[in-house]
């Protein structure tokens, strides 16, 4: 039996050198992939494959917020405990507000009580610890966590890694507000 091995194990890796030198020769024979940046960008193609930071996936009636409901299901899902997610609080009561709502179940009346907004106030990701494993992504059940295809994402600091998902700009980037005049 040892002897069939002795005869097949370099055909075996002969066969293996094959394959590899196929892969190398197709893709020797493509287009050449580098490109020279800042003159050229990457296309287009690639950037759609690219798995980069986190981002908050718009709500389809109101583009300006997120379609999170602050579930919090991703905050304990991450390995890296690099999300930062706080609810919106409920909003306090009056007084008056609370006597008219005993009032009105002491009179037999259902009470709605406000709760709390289904939306976060902070939304943090530390992307200096993230992984991108993609674990949040899958957790969410509103699926509102998606990978951003941005390539460009640099920094001179760790704190400029801590993208506050709910104001997208950092502090030096962020436009201006608009100037009304006061009448």
């Amino acid at each position: 039996m040892s002897m069939i091995k002795k005869i097949f194990q370099p055909v075996s890796d002969l066969w293996s050198l094959v394959v590899g030198l196929q892969i190398t020769g197709k893709n020797f024979t493509q287009s050449q992939v580098t490109v020279h940046y800042p003159r050229q960008v990457v296309d287009k193609d690639v950037n759609a494959s690219y798995r980069g930071p986190i981002m908050l996936v718009p709500h389809p009636r109101n583009a300006a917020k997120p379609k999170c409901t602050a579930c919090m299901i991703c905050v304990p899902a991450c390995p890296s405990s690099c999300i930062t997610v706080v609810k919106a609080p409920v909003p306090p009561i009056t007084p008056e507000q609370e006597q008219a709502f005993q009032e009105a179940e002491a009179r037999g009346e259902e009470v709605e009580r406000p709760s709390a907004p289904r939306e976060p106030i902070i939304w943090i990701n530390d992307f200096s610890l993230c992984s991108l494993c993609g674990v949040c992504v899958e957790a969410c059940p509103t699926h509102c966590i998606d990978f951003s295809h941005d390539l460009y994402s640099v920094g001179t600091s760790r704190e400029a890694f801590k993208h506050d998902l709910l104001n997208p700009f950092p502090e030096a980037l962020r436009p201006e507000p608009s100037q009304t005049e006061e009448k």
